[in-house]
């Protein structure tokens, strides 16, 4: 079994050196994605070979992504040359959520490529984006805005290492992450995906991401391709530009082009930088045209402006949003630059319109070869056109599936993503021999909202939606002497007589535009919560769980110590190590947390600035 090291804690100095000679490389041009034996493009040779023995069914075949649970006929595989294969959040192996059923499915799925011709094998997707996350029993991660407040791109980037290795146990060879998204108004339900409101610490901890998953070798067995997303400008979009007009998800970001490539496509350099393999275009419109059709973007700046070498893959669907006739969406994707299309169930729909689209001259055929040929790239450098490829996963790697080793690493990085908010009269750190405890609040038990949404299933869920986790409840337990009493409610009832109170509250599951909401107060029940605590006149610690900065109101004053612990994932023990003070709280804010909803948006930079909470806040004891 591996074993792996607590990492040293970046602080705020050097993280400024970084960045300062971060904007530099803004000046650089860029290299070349670079892999083992140099850049993708270095496979041309082999690629070039191959692509003149190809149909062109063969070559719309590579090109095209259905899901596993999409498909009409697992013939379909071999039927249409399948390129790709993707896993949704709710999209569950048919025989069961077990690491022997996910792993069993990827072999079988696998296999059928040798049916056809060519014989080349899938690339398999997940959205993998904080640890295994579809798979029960797999390690769960801060999400990326708990691990923007660590400032550690060495975490990181193991974070993301031990991902790979437990992806890899179940076959699958390639995550849609990391996103790499500059949120800029926190009412978006996307915001906890991004590391940070700074374009600067996301590209720095993107970039580590990338460096983690895909390893120093595409072709390492314990690698996986990593995709950058979403191209550009997700994270910018104006509310009330969503598809019901009511929020910001897959809505419009109104900017002019330098402050595009200032804060949105900033992170991209880097990560192209560190030879991402694959770029997913977002959902959103810049200044009304979809970023999925815009060939400026996709060709002319990311391609051949920035050297980008692997291959575009659509998001999930998002080709029929680009048009209402949907031959006429792919047309204009395609030729805007889109290399491999996520089609979970009209692939069969998506194959026939673009064959017709070559045969029309609507399409070019270099547009399909120079899309192919990209996808390709990546498949070689991954050695998956190697003879001795293998078609079945590795299951050795089970034996440290979710593993102790695995959890101590996620546990360091809750321990780091933490940040106290507020510790009036020395409230923290607990004594551990404290005579009495009283925790409160439901999702002090619940593994479900301390891991938030893209858990077991899309929008996450309350309540023990997976195994192997701790809860803040049962880490207090573990920490506190014998002879301290630890006692629950999940109403704040029953306090009187305790020597400290803990309330967790926070939000709810949720993930994209589900999460878009016009108010971040706390909600009634946890306010009514904390002023239950109150009355019971001990010192009271708020724990809060959340996708981004929440107004807080009276919260604040009526709590003695507040910390954010955003969604720090199953290991809620690493929670517990700053409570008692076996580690220090070192998060430093990654988001401007503002006093009130007039506030919102508010970003560092602009004026007036006047927040609750300034970007880089963070107590420690």
């Amino acid at each position: 079994m591996t074993k792996f090291h607590c990492l040293p804690r970046y602080g705020a100095l050097p993280l400024r050196l970084f960045l300062c000679f971060a904007v530099l490389l803004t000046c650089l041009p860029i290299r070349p994605c670079r892999c083992e034996g140099g850049s993708l493009a270095s496979y041309d040779p082999q690629v070039n070979s191959l692509l003149a023995k190809m149909t062109l069914e063969e070559k719309i075949g590579q090109m095209t992504q259905a899901e596993n649970t999409g498909l009409l006929k697992l013939s379909d595989i071999e039927t249409y040359f399948l390129g790709s294969i993707l896993n949704s959040g709710d999209a569950d192996p048919p025989a069961g959520n077990t690491l022997e059923h996910w792993t069993d499915l990827y072999d079988s799925l696998q296999k059928r490529t040798q049916l056809t011709r060519l014989k080349i094998p899938l690339l398999y997707g997940v959205d993998a984006v904080h640890g295994h996350n579809n798979v029960l029993g797999a390690v769960i991660f801060p999400h990326n805005i708990g691990l923007g407040c660590t400032r550690n791109p060495e975490l990181v980037k193991q974070v993301a290492r031990i991902t790979a290795r437990e992806v890899r146990a179940t076959g699958i060879q390639w995550t849609f992450a990391p996103c790499i998204a500059v949120p800029r108004d926190e009412r978006w339900g996307r915001t906890y995906e991004g590391f940070s409101e700074d374009p600067e610490l996301t590209a720095l901890l993107g970039e580590a991401a990338i460096r983690g998953y895909q390893g120093d070798s595409l072709r390492h067995p314990e690698s996986i391709l990593a995709c950058a997303k979403h191209y550009v400008g997700d994270g910018g979009t104006v509310f009330g530009t969503s598809k019901d007009g009511k929020g910001l998800d897959q809505g419009d970001t109104r900017l002019d082009e330098a402050t595009l490539r200032r804060i949105h496509l900033r992170p991209y350099l880097p990560a192209i930088q560190a030879g991402v393999g694959t770029i997913m275009p977002s959902y959103s419109s810049w200044n009304g045209v979809k970023c999925s059709a815009n060939k400026y973007l996709l060709t002319t700046v990311l391609k051949e402006e920035l050297g980008f070498e692997g291959f575009l893959i659509s998001d999930y669907n998002a080709i029929r949003q680009v048009h209402p006739d949907f031959k006429v969406a792919i047309g204009i994707c395609i030729n805007a630059g889109i290399d491999m299309a996520m089609e979970p169930t009209y692939y069969r729909e998506y194959f026939r319109f673009l064959k017709e689209l070559v045969e029309e001259g609507a399409v070019p055929m270099s547009r399909i070869d120079d899309a192919v040929r990209r996808i390709l790239r990546v498949k070689f450098a991954m050695g998956l056109m190697e003879p001795d490829y293998p078609l079945t996963a590795d299951r050795r790697l089970h034996k440290d599936f979710g593993c102790q080793a695995h959890r101590e690493v996620a546990r360091e990085a809750v321990r780091q993503s933490l940040v106290l908010l507020k510790n009036e009269s020395n409230t923290l750190p607990l004594s551990k021999k404290t005579a009495r405890i009283h925790v409160a609040g439901k999702s002090a038990v619940n593994i479900g909202d301390q891991c938030g949404g893209w858990t077991i299933v899309w929008q996450g869920q309350s309540g023990p939606v997976t195994y192997g986790g701790t809860t803040v409840l049962t880490a207090i337990r573990n920490s506190v002497s014998p002879e301290t009493i630890v006692t629950y409610s999940d109403d704040g009832k029953r306090a009187e007589g305790a020597d400290v109170g803990v309330v967790v509250i926070g939000e709810k599951p949720y993930a994209e535009g589900y999460g878009d909401r016009s108010d971040l107060t706390l909600s009634q029940h946890d306010r009514q919560l904390v002023a239950t605590m109150k009355k019971a006149k001990i010192p009271l610690v708020v724990i809060l769980f959340s996708g981004r900065p929440m107004i807080l109101n009276e919260v604040l004053d009526q709590a003695d110590a507040i910390l954010a612990a955003w969604l720090p994932g199953t290991e809620g023990q690493g929670i517990a190590d700053v409570l008692f003070g076996d580690y220090k709280p070192t998060g430093k804010l990654s988001f401007t947390w503002p006093k009130s909803m007039e506030q919102i948006p508010i970003n560092i930079g602009d004026q007036p600035y006047e927040p609750l909470f300034e970007y880089g806040y963070g107590l420690s004891y």
